[in-house]
């Protein structure tokens, strides 16, 4: 086991450290800072979980995994930068770190796991590189600073909860390349008052827009073939659904009632004459 020290308030790894051991300076709260050597390549699940104190740190190139909540609730941290050695983001890695107000994720990721940047409500941007694929489930959820956010052509899952209650979210667009938007992906996004739903989306899930008080119209695309109960309720400001053609039956059935009155069906596109 490598010995660890903190001095001063400056922790100390010794050279030639190759992993950070699970838990090695969990909840060292008169942690201020720390220098990763270059030898490190993992960062051990809770490594500097709790470390309150923890104002900056440097995670150098030779890192190539941060394992599971590695950084959980340093409430000291404002900004952090992720080298692109780094292929994927643990799950609960900076969930908690409500003073982070930023962070650059390289183009090396392709994964941003569930509950990454959980309750980080200091974050009011992020950029996701073309690189990720999927965002994990309850991923940004809780994040109230967060106004804007581009999800790039590559992601083709938006996990459940993702941006669940980021009610600081203007407009989101979802690009082409997603198929499924999951449970409460979007709900008690109150800020939200426009959002695109792509032709690519074959799957809504349950309450996805739930609680989107700003929300006044939506379109659902042709391509979706399930939709989940009470995906708009409580959206107030809603004053239309518009459904493909022929399919008001459907989502009558999959709709509260009381938003029944809202659903305009869509013209069907005719057909160009010989």
């Amino acid at each position: 086991m490598a010995k660890y020290e903190i001095k001063d308030g400056v922790g100390i790894i010794p050279e030639g450290t190759t992993i950070i051991e699970d838990e090695a300076f969990c909840e060292c709260t008169g942690l201020k800072s720390i220098v990763i050597p270059d030898s490190v390549t993992e960062i051990g699940s809770y490594a500097f979980n709790g470390c309150t104190g923890l104002t900056n740190i440097v995670i150098p190139d030779s890192v190539t995994e941060i394992r599971d909540s590695a950084f959980l609730s340093c409430t000291g941290l404002t900004n952090i930068v992720i080298p692109d050695s780094v292929t994927k983001i643990g799950s609960y890695v900076f969930s908690s770190c409500t003073g982070l107000t930023s962070i650059i994720i390289p183009d090396s990721v392709t994964e941003i796991g569930d509950n990454a940047f959980k309750g980080c409500r200091g974050l009011t941007s992020i950029g996701i590189p073309d690189s990720v694929t999927e965002i994990g489930e309850h991923a940004f959820y809780g994040c109230t600073g967060l106004t804007s956010i581009i999800i790039p052509d590559s992601v083709t899952e938006i996990g459940d909860f993702a941006f669940y209650r980021c009610t600081g979210l203007t407009s989101i667009v979802i690009p082409d390349s997603v198929t499924k938007i999951g449970e409460y992906a979007f709900s008690d996004c109150s800020g939200l008052t426009s959002i695109g739903i792509p032709d690519s989306v074959t799957k809504i899930g349950d309450s996805a827009f739930e609680g989107c008080t700003g929300l006044t119209s939506i379109v659902i695309p042709d391509s979706v073939t399930k939709i989940g109960w009470a995906v708009c309720i409580g959206c107030t400001s809603l004053k239309t659904i518009n459904v493909p053609p022929r399919k008001s039956d459907y989502y009558k059935k999959r709709l509260p009632e009381e938003m029944h009155n809202l659903i305009v069906e869509l013209p069907a596109e005719k057909k160009p004459k010989k």
